[in-house]
């Protein structure tokens, strides 16, 4: 048998190896004091669902996996590590090990895209210069994929929550004044539209959990600001620090917020209404001046040129 067939079988014999050798090395039980720790950590394993709690399944053999993988990764100066945790936090992802985690699917990415990529260009192309941009733009796919779908989920929740806070602060101010504390108020707001805006509310009820858990309410507050990053959400968080910190009256800040909040959402919309205007002049001339063009002008031509060549 030629070499040059049986090499695709070799590659991806090698790769899966090289994979399961990882996965196998890291997969080791772990001691109940261990586990109590993580439980600890992130509170979403004591469900005891299989996915969390069982080493034998992908994902807890790929979370056993992750450290090692995103090692090489990791940034090294105490800023990077900020922004990192930031860009996370703002797309929903606040697990300590969120980072970690999506690191390591860079990794992996990389690998799998790599072995696919390789064994389809060996099979098409053999070992020339097409091969070799193959693998490339497996790589490429497999390092910046993750990057790109955390950029969509990120963008995503943010514009979630940008469109999610006025409902939520209208709701709120309703609270205050009506005679609730901030917190009870936020506690009211989480259960009132935990349906339809899940990520305001997820934000909501973080910031109840650690003021439970003793923290300061200014800290919770500007942390909030930083998470969602949107800056209607970092100015509440501003007016709310504020308020409990000069001692004015809540609801009347939260009143003002919620005025402005509707001025800017209202300059937004039309200013997104004079803009498009502007926006459709390329789709007409691209799509439908073109067809408008043939249809008017099309018979006329077809009549002079059958005219001129009689």
């Amino acid at each position: 048998m030629d070499l040059m067939q049986i090499a695709p079988w070799i590659v991806f014999a090698v790769s899966t190896g090289m994979l399961w050798a990882v996965f196998t090395f890291f997969s080791s039980n772990k001691s109940r004091a261990t586990e109590r720790l993580d439980e600890l950590r992130d509170p979403s394993l004591r469900n005891g669902s299989k996915l969390a709690g069982d080493p034998s399944s992908t994902m807890s053999v790929f979370e056993k996996a992750a450290p090692a993988l995103s090692k090489a990764l990791q940034p090294k100066s105490e800023l990077e590590q900020n922004s990192f945790r930031l860009k996370l936090a703002n797309a929903g992802f606040n697990n300590p090990n969120a980072g970690q985690m999506f690191l390591a699917s860079k990794v992996a990415g990389l690998v799998i895209c790599l072995a696919i990529g390789g064994t389809i260009g060996l099979v098409n192309w053999g070992w020339t210069s097409n091969c070799v941009l193959a693998c490339c733009g497996a790589i490429a796919v497999g390092f910046y994929g993750p990057e790109i779908w955390l950029w969509m989920v990120r963008s995503g929740r943010m514009e979630r929550v940008f469109l999610a806070l006025p409902d939520a602060l209208d709701l709120l101010v309703v609270c205050v004044e009506a005679g609730l504390g901030l917190d009870a108020a936020m506690r009211r707001v989480s259960e009132e539209l935990g349906d339809t805006h899940p990520d305001v509310c997820h934000e909501f009820n973080m910031c109840n959990m650690q003021l439970q858990m003793g923290r300061i309410r200014r800290e919770v507050l500007h942390d909030m600001g930083l998470r969602s990053g949107i800056d209607d959400m970092k100015a509440l968080a501003a007016t709310l620090i504020h308020a409990d910190k000069l001692g004015t009256p809540l609801a009347q800040a939260l009143r003002q917020q919620s005025d402005m909040m509707r001025i800017r959402r209202r300059q937004m919309a039309e200013e997104r209404a004079q803009a498009t205007s502007v926006k459709m002049i390329f789709p007409m001339v691209l799509f439908i001046f073109p067809g408008v063009f043939v249809v008017l002008v099309g018979p006329a031509a077809i009549m002079m040129m059958q005219n001129l060549f009689k």
